[in-house]
């Protein structure tokens, strides 16, 4: 329709021009009208904003690789009008995501993905803090738009903290979940985490092949939340 209308307007603007009847005024409206239309095309799609660490950034990847990108390839392969923004930073704690939240909410967004946590268990961090800012950043979120879907990342580490810990640390997720009825991916890395394969030579990052898995993973999720 854009395609069609820009073609008549050069077309109004040849035939007139050469005819020696001006219509510029007629050029004028119709180009406003196609700033109108793809104003509108914009407003209509609705932003999935991812907000995590290196997981979420693709560290060690191109950004491309990473799985949000991943996930807009597949929005986009279906037609849905969602737009991926991918507000992921390596070394990322739950303090320091509190502390950037109201600056990443400067925009409206549709649905938000929290991928915060893993830096946290791998430092040792109080479990209690850790569980103070996941649930500062979700009420930061729903205080800017209560209409927003909130998708939370389950997240596991390795047993180095002790068991308790990391028992504790895994409850943390499904916990936050249901007391703020908010959507659950149940573990990000699930079929991932612990495979050479799939991780880069530090152990713990994806490859480009395990990142099309935490996308997987994320779509079991995020699919249904934005067919609804």
């Amino acid at each position: 329709m854009r395609n069609l209308l820009v073609f008549c307007v050069l077309f109004s603007f040849i035939f007139f021009n050469s005819c020696g009847e001006p219509s510029k005024k007629k050029e004028e409206n119709q180009l406003e009208e196609i700033s109108e239309n793809d104003n509108q095309e914009k407003s209509e799609s609705g932003v999935i904003l991812f907000f995590g660490n290196s997981l979420t950034a693709g560290m060690g990847l191109d950004p491309n690789e990473a799985f949000p990108a991943v996930i807009q390839q597949k929005i986009d392969s279906l037609g849905l009008p969602y737009e991926v923004v991918n507000a992921g930073l390596s070394g990322e704690t739950t303090a320091a995501g509190k502390n950037r939240i109201s600056w990443v909410l400067s925009q409206d967004v549709s649905v938000f993905v929290l991928e915060l946590g893993a830096n946290d268990g791998l430092r040792g961090v109080p479990l209690e803090e850790t569980r103070k800012n996941l649930q500062e950043i979700i009420n930061t979120v729903r205080e800017k738009n209560p209409d927003t879907k909130i998708i939370l990342a389950g997240m596991q580490i390795p047993p180095n903290m002790g068991q308790e810990y990391t028992s504790e640390f895994r409850n943390i997720f499904p916990e936050l979940a249901e007391k703020n009825d908010v959507h659950l991916i149940s573990f990000l890395l699930e079929d991932v985490a612990g495979n050479p394969e799939l991780n880069q030579g530090d152990g713990i990052h994806p490859t480009a092949e395990g990142q099309k898995i935490l996308a997987k993973n994320v779509w079991e999720v995020l699919g249904p939340v934005i067919s609804e």
